[in-house]
Protein backbone atom coordinates (compact mmCIF):
# COMPACT_ATOMS: atom_id res chain seq x y z
CA UNK A 1 0.00 0.00 0.00
CA UNK A 2 1.16 2.92 -1.27
CA UNK A 3 0.92 5.99 0.63
CA UNK A 4 2.00 9.73 0.08
CA UNK A 5 4.03 10.80 3.16
CA UNK A 6 6.86 13.63 4.06
CA UNK A 7 7.95 11.64 7.05
CA UNK A 8 11.50 10.72 7.38
CA UNK A 9 13.30 7.14 6.72
CA UNK A 10 16.25 7.97 8.69
CA UNK A 11 14.70 9.90 11.94
CA UNK A 12 15.70 9.15 15.35
CA UNK A 13 11.72 10.09 16.07
CA UNK A 14 9.58 8.00 13.31
CA UNK A 15 9.52 4.65 12.51
CA UNK A 16 7.23 3.71 9.23
CA UNK A 17 6.97 -0.19 9.08
CA UNK A 18 6.39 0.21 5.44
CA UNK A 19 9.59 1.81 4.45
CA UNK A 20 11.69 0.21 7.05
CA UNK A 21 15.32 -0.66 5.01
CA UNK A 22 16.16 -4.48 4.79
CA UNK A 23 19.79 -3.06 5.57
CA UNK A 24 18.50 -0.35 8.43
CA UNK A 25 19.31 -3.09 11.34
CA UNK A 26 18.76 -0.45 14.63
CA UNK A 27 15.85 0.66 12.39
CA UNK A 28 14.57 -2.81 12.46
CA UNK A 29 15.94 -3.62 15.86
CA UNK A 30 13.79 -0.50 16.78
CA UNK A 31 10.73 -1.76 15.56
CA UNK A 32 10.98 -5.17 17.36
CA UNK A 33 11.35 -2.79 20.93
CA UNK A 34 8.03 -0.64 20.01
CA UNK A 35 6.17 -4.04 18.71
CA UNK A 36 7.10 -5.57 22.04
CA UNK A 37 6.00 -2.90 24.12
CA UNK A 38 2.94 -2.39 22.50
CA UNK A 39 2.13 -6.47 22.35
CA UNK A 40 2.74 -6.07 26.22
CA UNK A 41 0.68 -3.18 26.78
CA UNK A 42 -2.12 -4.83 24.16
CA UNK A 43 -2.17 -8.11 27.26
CA UNK A 44 -3.45 -5.15 29.47
CA UNK A 45 -6.38 -3.45 27.24
CA UNK A 46 -9.94 -3.91 28.59
CA UNK A 47 -13.13 -3.73 26.47
CA UNK A 48 -13.84 0.13 27.11
CA UNK A 49 -12.52 2.88 25.28
CA UNK A 50 -8.44 3.19 24.63
CA UNK A 51 -6.32 5.47 24.16
CA UNK A 52 -2.99 5.27 22.15
CA UNK A 53 -1.28 8.97 22.90
CA UNK A 54 1.55 10.05 20.59
CA UNK A 55 0.45 6.99 18.06
CA UNK A 56 3.41 8.07 15.81
CA UNK A 57 2.28 6.55 12.14
CA UNK A 58 -0.27 3.90 14.06
CA UNK A 59 0.87 -0.26 13.71
CA UNK A 60 0.62 0.24 17.03
CA UNK A 61 -2.88 1.16 17.79
CA UNK A 62 -3.32 -1.64 15.64
CA UNK A 63 -2.06 -3.67 18.03
CA UNK A 64 -4.32 -2.46 20.74
CA UNK A 65 -7.24 -2.93 18.57
CA UNK A 66 -6.55 -6.16 18.07
CA UNK A 67 -6.38 -7.14 21.69
CA UNK A 68 -7.99 -10.24 23.34
CA UNK A 69 -9.94 -8.20 25.56
CA UNK A 70 -11.72 -6.92 22.12
CA UNK A 71 -11.66 -2.84 22.87
CA UNK A 72 -15.39 -1.06 21.75
CA UNK A 73 -12.86 1.82 20.20
CA UNK A 74 -9.17 2.49 20.12
CA UNK A 75 -8.81 6.13 19.26
CA UNK A 76 -4.47 7.36 18.23
CA UNK A 77 -3.63 11.11 18.75
CA UNK A 78 -0.31 12.15 17.60
CA UNK A 79 0.95 15.88 17.77
CA UNK A 80 2.37 15.53 14.19
CA UNK A 81 0.06 16.23 11.56
CA UNK A 82 1.64 14.13 9.39
CA UNK A 83 2.00 11.27 11.37
CA UNK A 84 -1.53 11.33 12.50
CA UNK A 85 -2.36 11.74 8.64
CA UNK A 86 -0.56 8.80 7.75
CA UNK A 87 -1.92 6.57 10.56
CA UNK A 88 -5.94 7.42 9.39
CA UNK A 89 -5.02 6.72 5.40
CA UNK A 90 -2.95 3.78 6.70
CA UNK A 91 -4.65 1.91 9.89
CA UNK A 92 -7.90 3.36 10.11
CA UNK A 93 -10.92 1.07 9.95
CA UNK A 94 -14.07 0.06 12.25
CA UNK A 95 -13.37 0.96 16.04
CA UNK A 96 -9.92 2.73 15.04
CA UNK A 97 -9.58 6.61 14.62
CA UNK A 98 -7.20 8.70 14.53
CA UNK A 99 -7.00 12.89 15.36
CA UNK A 100 -4.10 15.62 15.81
CA UNK A 101 -3.75 16.27 19.40
CA UNK A 102 -1.35 17.19 22.25
CA UNK A 103 -2.14 14.60 24.84
CA UNK A 104 -1.44 17.12 28.19
CA UNK A 105 -4.61 19.37 26.47
CA UNK A 106 -6.52 16.37 25.56
CA UNK A 107 -9.95 16.49 26.77
CA UNK A 108 -12.51 13.89 26.51
CA UNK A 109 -16.27 14.01 27.98
CA UNK A 110 -16.19 10.07 28.16
CA UNK A 111 -13.24 8.98 29.33
CA UNK A 112 -10.45 5.72 29.08
CA UNK A 113 -10.86 2.52 30.25
CA UNK A 114 -7.12 2.05 29.32
CA UNK A 115 -4.85 4.89 28.30
CA UNK A 116 -1.10 3.94 26.12
CA UNK A 117 1.77 6.06 25.59
CA UNK A 118 5.09 4.73 24.93
CA UNK A 119 8.37 7.06 24.42
CA UNK A 120 6.31 10.28 24.53
CA UNK A 121 6.97 12.11 28.13
CA UNK A 122 10.55 12.74 27.57
CA UNK A 123 9.34 14.70 24.75
CA UNK A 124 7.22 17.18 26.64
CA UNK A 125 8.24 20.26 29.06
CA UNK A 126 5.83 18.96 31.93
CA UNK A 127 5.97 15.28 32.31
CA UNK A 128 3.95 15.61 35.44
CA UNK A 129 1.39 18.05 33.69
CA UNK A 130 0.78 15.19 30.86
CA UNK A 131 0.92 11.52 32.91
CA UNK A 132 -1.94 14.32 35.42
CA UNK A 133 -3.93 14.62 32.27
CA UNK A 134 -3.73 10.54 31.63
CA UNK A 135 -4.82 10.21 35.19
CA UNK A 136 -7.66 12.43 34.53
CA UNK A 137 -8.63 10.89 31.16
CA UNK A 138 -9.29 7.55 33.12
CA UNK A 139 -12.06 5.99 34.35
CA UNK A 140 -12.03 4.97 37.80
CA UNK A 141 -10.33 1.27 37.96
CA UNK A 142 -8.60 1.98 34.44
CA UNK A 143 -5.22 0.85 32.53
CA UNK A 144 -2.27 3.56 32.19
CA UNK A 145 0.71 1.95 30.61
CA UNK A 146 3.70 4.11 30.14
CA UNK A 147 7.37 3.70 28.36
CA UNK A 148 10.85 5.68 28.68
CA UNK A 149 14.18 5.37 28.13
CA UNK A 150 15.87 4.72 31.42
CA UNK A 151 19.40 5.54 30.36
CA UNK A 152 20.48 8.84 29.23
CA UNK A 153 18.90 10.44 25.84
CA UNK A 154 18.53 14.28 26.23
CA UNK A 155 22.53 14.70 25.43
CA UNK A 156 21.85 12.33 22.02
CA UNK A 157 18.20 13.22 20.85
CA UNK A 158 17.66 17.25 20.87
CA UNK A 159 13.83 16.06 20.77
CA UNK A 160 14.17 14.86 24.45
CA UNK A 161 13.94 16.98 27.25
CA UNK A 162 14.09 14.82 30.03
CA UNK A 163 16.11 11.99 31.47
CA UNK A 164 14.33 9.45 33.27
CA UNK A 165 15.46 6.90 35.66
CA UNK A 166 13.61 3.07 36.88
CA UNK A 167 12.91 5.06 40.24
CA UNK A 168 12.21 8.14 39.19
CA UNK A 169 9.72 7.09 36.38
CA UNK A 170 7.70 4.15 39.04
CA UNK A 171 7.88 7.41 41.55
CA UNK A 172 5.82 9.34 38.81
CA UNK A 173 2.71 6.73 38.60
CA UNK A 174 3.04 6.07 42.63
CA UNK A 175 3.02 10.02 43.20
CA UNK A 176 -0.23 10.11 41.24
CA UNK A 177 -1.88 7.60 43.14
CA UNK A 178 -1.72 4.86 40.95
CA UNK A 179 -1.56 0.94 41.86
CA UNK A 180 1.80 -0.93 40.05
CA UNK A 181 0.64 -3.77 38.49
CA UNK A 182 3.51 -5.16 35.65
CA UNK A 183 6.59 -3.50 34.14
CA UNK A 184 8.84 -4.72 31.43
CA UNK A 185 12.63 -3.63 30.90
CA UNK A 186 14.09 -3.72 27.51
CA UNK A 187 17.85 -3.49 26.32
CA UNK A 188 18.97 -1.86 22.69
CA UNK A 189 23.01 -2.38 22.04
CA UNK A 190 24.46 0.48 20.11
CA UNK A 191 27.84 0.44 18.11
CA UNK A 192 29.59 3.93 19.77
CA UNK A 193 31.68 3.66 16.16
CA UNK A 194 28.52 3.63 13.69
CA UNK A 195 27.52 6.59 15.51
CA UNK A 196 31.04 8.53 15.68
CA UNK A 197 31.37 7.70 12.39
CA UNK A 198 28.39 8.59 10.85
CA UNK A 199 27.24 4.93 9.79
CA UNK A 200 24.43 4.55 11.32
CA UNK A 201 21.79 4.90 9.39
CA UNK A 202 18.97 7.14 11.99
CA UNK A 203 21.23 9.99 12.31
CA UNK A 204 19.25 12.55 11.30
CA UNK A 205 18.26 13.96 14.38
CA UNK A 206 20.84 13.45 16.35
CA UNK A 207 22.44 16.36 18.06
CA UNK A 208 24.89 17.94 16.79
CA UNK A 209 28.92 19.29 17.90
CA UNK A 210 28.17 16.87 21.22
CA UNK A 211 32.19 18.26 22.11
CA UNK A 212 30.39 21.94 22.62
CA UNK A 213 27.46 20.49 23.94
CA UNK A 214 29.22 18.49 26.96
CA UNK A 215 31.20 21.50 27.27
CA UNK A 216 28.45 23.57 28.10
CA UNK A 217 26.22 20.75 30.01
CA UNK A 218 29.13 18.94 32.06
CA UNK A 219 26.22 17.30 34.34
CA UNK A 220 25.46 15.35 31.18
CA UNK A 221 28.50 14.29 30.30
CA UNK A 222 28.76 13.23 33.39
CA UNK A 223 25.65 11.38 33.23
CA UNK A 224 26.49 9.72 30.39
CA UNK A 225 30.03 8.60 31.38
CA UNK A 226 28.10 6.87 34.53
CA UNK A 227 25.76 5.44 32.47
CA UNK A 228 28.76 3.94 30.02
CA UNK A 229 30.52 2.35 33.41
CA UNK A 230 27.16 1.07 34.64
CA UNK A 231 25.35 -0.24 31.75
CA UNK A 232 28.03 -0.16 29.14
CA UNK A 233 27.15 0.65 25.28
CA UNK A 234 23.09 0.17 25.76
CA UNK A 235 19.75 2.05 25.44
CA UNK A 236 17.73 1.19 28.35
CA UNK A 237 13.78 1.16 28.38
CA UNK A 238 11.26 0.68 31.19
CA UNK A 239 7.50 0.16 29.86
CA UNK A 240 5.04 0.78 33.72
CA UNK A 241 1.27 -1.23 34.04
CA UNK A 242 -0.84 1.64 36.58
CA UNK A 243 -4.12 0.95 38.02
CA UNK A 244 -6.40 4.19 39.01
CA UNK A 245 -8.19 2.96 41.91
CA UNK A 246 -11.75 2.44 41.57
Amino acid sequence: MQIASNLSDTSLERLVPDSLDGHDATGQETYELHLARYNFAAQYVTSGPVLDCACGVGYGTAILADAKAAPASVKGVDIDPAAAEYAAQRYAKDKISFHQAHGALLDDPVGFDTIVSLETIEHVPDPVAILTNFERLLRPGGILIGSVPVTPSVDVNPFHLHDFTTASFRKMGKDLGLEELDMLKQNQPFDPFKIVTGKEARLDDMRQNMVQYYLQNPASFLKRCKSTLFDGFNNKYLTMVWKKPA
